[in-house]
C-alpha cells in the first residue's frame, strides 16, 4: 500500500551486448514466450531465490500477495477490489517488474511485435523478406506498462483504436489495417495494461474489452481484424461500485480470472510501517507521535460517524505525519530569531497533531448526520488515540513527579510556539523523566527538543486520563495545572 508515482516513460539505452539481428537472437537460444509465461517464469525464479517479489508493498504479505501470485501463476487477468487508498495502483504497477528487463521487438512496430512472432501483415512480410538479417530493437520493461484512469468520457478509440483519416487521405483504402490508429490497449501489446476505477467506464465502452479478455483480439469499426494481443489486463474497482451499483457489466466480470480483495493495514505495526515508508517528513517525528497518528487513522476508519463504504485512505495517516512534521518545522522557523533561546531544532510534539483535525477533514466522508461536527468528531478520535498510546507506552510507570509539578498551584505552559528551552525551564528536574524518555524510545541522551516532546506527551496523557487539568489561553498556549 501507499502512494504511487507515474511509471517511467523514458526507455533506458539497451546494453551493447544484446543481439542486433534476428539471426543473432536465434543463435542465443532465445525462445518466444507470452507475457503471462514470462511473468510466471520470473515470479517462480524470485520465489526460488527467496527474493522480495513486490518491493515496497506493505501489509499484504500474508493476505493479498499470495492471491496475486496464484493468479499470475495461473495466467489470469485480475481485478483488485478495495476502498480508496489501499495501494491498488501501487500493487498493479509493481507487476511490471516481473517482466524481463529487455525484450526484443521489431523496430518501429506500434504493437511491440516480437521478431519471432509478428502479428500484422506488414511485419510478417518484413520478417519473411529480411530473414535472419532483420534488425531488431530492444524494449525495456518500464515501457511495457500501460494505464488508463477510467472516466465517463473515455472512448473506444482511446482504448482500442479508430480509423486514421490522415492515412485514408494518403490513398489507403478502408479495408487496409494500416489505416487504423491503435489505442492504448493494443499499444501495450506484450506488456501489462491497467484500467483504474473500472466501474466509472461507460458500459458501452466496457463491451469493447470483452474480446480483449477472452478472444485476445480487437475489433475496430467493423474491420475484419484478428490481431491476437498478448498482454496481462488488470483492473481496480471500489467494491461498492462493483457489487452494489452493478456498474461493471456481467460478461466483463465473468472474463476476469481472479477477483482479489485488498484491505487497509490489519494491525498497528503495519500502519506504522506504512507511514515510515511513505511519509516525506520535513522534521523529526518521534515514534510515540507516529503511533498516535497511526491509532488516529485506525480510529477514524472504525468510527460509526464515518461512511465505511468510502473508507479512509492510507494517505490520511501519511498526510497527518507530514503535517505534524511541518508544524514542528514552522515552530523552528518562527523561534529562530528569539533572543532568549538557542536555535530550535524541528522535532514534532503531540500538540502539533491538533492541526490535522481541520486540515485533513476533507479526506474523510462522514455520515450525513454528522454534518457540521466533522472537526469535533476528529478531535475526539485524536484524543482517544493519544490516550491509548499513553497507556500503551507508559503503563506502570510512576508519573507522580509530573503531577507534583503543579501540586502547589503552579502551571506548565506549552503550545505550538513555546520553545523547548522554555518548556524545560518551567519543568526543571522531574523524577522519573529518564524512564519516560526510555519508554518513548528517545534514548539515554535526548536532545532538549526530544525531551520537550516527551514531557508534553506525558502532560497531555495525564490530562486525558483525568489526572491533570488543562486550559487553552486566548494566545493559543496550552496550560497544564490542577486536577482534571
Amino acid at each position: 500500500m501507499g502512494r504511487v508515482t507515474a511509471p517511467n516513460q523514458v526507455s533506458p539505452v539497451p546494453p551493447a551486448e544484446l543481439p542486433g539481428t534476428l539471426g543473432a537472437l536465434r543463435a542465443t537460444g532465445h525462445q518466444y514466450r507470452t507475457v503471462k509465461q514470462e511473468i510466471r517464469d520470473n515470479l517462480l525464479t524470485r520465489m526460488r531465490a527467496g527474493e522480495d517479489r513486490f518491493p515496497g508493498i506493505v501489509g499484504y504479505q500474508d493476505t493479498v500477495l499470495p492471491e496475486v501470485e496464484r493468479a499470475l501463476l495461473a495466467g489470469h487477468d485480475m481485478v483488485l477490489l478495495g476502498e480508496r487508498g489501499q495501494g491498488k495502483t501501487r500493487l498493479i504497477r509493481a507487476l511490471g517488474a516481473l517482466l524481463d528487463e529487455w525484450t526484443p521487438v521489431i523496430p518501429g512496430s506500434v504493437l511491440n511485435e516480437h521478431p519471432m512472432h509478428p502479428l500484422t501483415p506488414a511485419s510478417r512480410a518484413l520478417v519473411d523478406s529480411a530473414g535472419d538479417d532483420l534488425p531488431i530493437g530492444w524494449l525495456h520493461r518500464s515501457m511495457r506498462y500501460g494505464e488508463k484512469l477510467a472516466t465517463p468520457d473515455t472512448s473506444v478509440g482511446d482504448l482500442i483504436g479508430d480509423v486514421d483519416p490522415v492515412r485514408l487521405a494518403q490513398g489507403r483504402t478502408l479495408g487496409d489495417p494500416e489505416t487504423i490508429h491503435f489505442g492504448l490497449v493494443p499499444r501495450t501489446n506484450r506488456g501489462v495494461f491497467a484500467v483504474n476505477e473500472l466501474p466509472d467506464l461507460a458500459e458501452r465502452i466496457q463491451v469493447a474489452l470483452l474480446n480483449v479478455l477472452e478472444e485476445r483480439d480487437i475489433q475496430v469499426r467493423g474491420y475484419q481484424l484478428r490481431l491476437p494481443l498478448d498482454l496481462l489486463l488488470v483492473a481496480s474497482a471500489n467494491p461498492e461500485d462493483y457489487t452494489n451499483r452493478g456498474r461493471i457489466i456481467t460478461p466483463l466480470k465473468d472474463r476476469f480470472g481472479a477477483e482479489i480483495r485488498t484491505h487497509y493495514p490489519l494491525d498497528l505495526e503495519l500502519e506504522l510501517a506504512l507511514i515510515r515508508q511513505e511519509a516525506d517528513l520535513v522534521a523529526a517525528v518521534p515514534e510515540h507521535v507516529l503511533e498516535v497518528l497511526a491509532r488516529f487513522a485506525r480510529a477514524v476508519r472504525e468510527s460509526p460517524s464515518v461512511d465505511p463504504r468510502s473508507g479512509v485512505s492510507a494517505r490520511f495517516a501519511i498526510a497527518a505525519a507530514e503535517t505534524v512534521a511541518a508544524s514542528a518545522l514552522r515552530r523552528s522557523g518562527l523561534l529562530a530569531g528569539a533572543p532568549a533561546d538557542r536555535a530550535e531544532a524541528p522535532v514534532a510534539r503531540v500538540g502539533d497533531a491538533v492541526s490535522v483535525t481541520s486540515t485533513l477533514r476533507g479526506k474523510v466522508e462522514f455520515e450525513s448526520g454528522e454534518e457540521g461536527r466533522e472537526t469535533e468528531v476528529l478531535g475526539h478520535l485524536l484524543r482517544t488515540a493519544t490516550a491509548e498510546t499513553f497507556r500503551a507506552r507508559l503503563a506502570g510507570l510512576d508519573l507522580s513527579g509530573f503531577t507534583a509539578l503543579v501540586a502547589e498551584g503552579e502551571v506548565v505552559e506549552t503550545g505550538e510556539l513555546v520553545s523547548s528551552a522554555e518548556l524545560l525551564r518551567q519543568v526543571g528536574t522531574v523524577p522519573g523523566l529518564a524512564k519516560v524518555l526510555d519508554r518513548l524510545g528517545l534514548g539515554d541522551a535526548p536532545s532538549p527538543e526530544e525531551a520537550a516532546a516527551g514531557i508534553e506527551f506525558v502532560l497531555e496523557g495525564l490530562h486525558l486520563t483525568r489526572r491533570l487539568g488543562k486550559d487553552v489561553t486566548e494566545s493559543g498556549r496550552t496550560v497544564y495545572g490542577g486536577r482534571g
